[in-house]
């Protein structure tokens, strides 16, 4: 997966799911995210349980196979965690949701699978994860509100990953080096302390609001959290910051075949996060000056119009 050879992950699931059912191993037995669930069934004509045991990340990332899920599924419906429950209700090939809880799903269903496996069980191409974006922003309202058009460039600013792996997590004083008079920076996530830079606050308590407000927003730069993903989810210019010994999904360059809007920033000495923010910094220049001559062209033709 790490290589994006899909085709050969898929022959390493089956011997795995092979050996699984030779074992029978229990289902629904342990940590949730250690659950064996779905033993090759068919999906075929089925009413499908997709359940969503992983993180918010993990099922925003993988939605993106319900929609070829329902082509074959006679019903697809969402087990999911509650905070996404808005957000993800319209998405396409999805036909109901339900809150995820520690008991038992209040749903009838045929078969049931982990969000995750749906890549393995449909047999996912590089085609099929290119269909982006996948998610809409429309369910939210945004906190932020673009003025008319002008030369600042408005960024959205998350540097805190989860406790559980506070390697991808970043000291938020580093993001001073983006400011500029060409920049308007943005929090997405509280702030222990005031930044150390001019920062505007537009932290939402719900994930379809924070959807909303980072669609307004020109660029999101965040470290490998679930605004990552619900940015790339949504097709926003998104840059992500990833320390050295990523998870598996990153891949190994500066793009992602799993979102087209992403760009990665690699920490080459774990733990060491200025030249990431530096090279960063560089590149946010050049899409500054790029704006600025766009801009200014703009304002050429609108005076020759006028002239004329």
């Amino acid at each position: 997966m790490r290589a994006n050879d899909f085709a050969r992950a898929w022959g390493i699931n089956d011997r795995d799911l092979t050996r699984r059912i030779a074992e029978n191993a229990p289902r629904h037995e342990g940590p949730r995210h250690l659950q064996h669930i779905w033993r090759g069934e068919p999906l075929d004509g089925a009413r499908v349980l997709v359940r969503c045991y992983h993180g918010l990340g993990d099922t925003l990332q993988f939605i993106r196979f319900a929609k070829p899920l329902r082509r074959i599924a006679r019903e697809v419906i969402l087990w999911v965690q509650p905070e996404l429950l808005r957000l993800v209700g319209n998405a396409p090939g999805v036909d109901r949701v339900l809150p995820l809880h520690d008991g038992t799903p209040d749903a009838d269903y045929d078969i049931d699978i982990e969000i995750m496996e749906l890549a393995f069980a449909l047999r996912a191409t590089r085609e099929m994860i290119d269909d982006v974006p996948y998610l809409a922003a429309s369910c939210g309202t945004s906190r932020f509100t673009r003025g008319s058009a002008g030369r600042r460039i408005h960024i959205g600013l998350v540097w805190r990953a989860g406790d559980w792996d506070q390697r991808r997590s970043v000291d938020l004083a580093l993001f001073g080096a983006l400011a500029s008079d060409r920049v308007q920076l943005h929090l997405l996530q509280p702030a222990t302390k005031v930044p150390p830079f001019p920062a505007s606050d537009l932290t939402c308590a719900e994930i379809a609001d924070v959807a909303a407000t980072i669609a307004q927003l020109d660029l999101v730069i965040t470290v490998d959290t679930m605004m990552a993903h619900l940015a790339g989810a949504l097709g926003i210019p998104v840059w992500t910051l990833l320390c050295r010994d990523c998870d598996w999904r990153w891949g190994e360059g500066g793009t992602t075949p799993w979102y087209r809007t992403m760009r990665l920033f690699r920490q080459r000495a774990l733990n060491n996060w200025q030249p990431v923010v530096a090279e960063i910094a560089d590149e946010l220049a050049n899409v500054c000056q790029r704006t600025q001559e766009r801009v200014r062209t703009a304002e050429v033709l609108e005076t020759n119009v006028l002239t004329l």
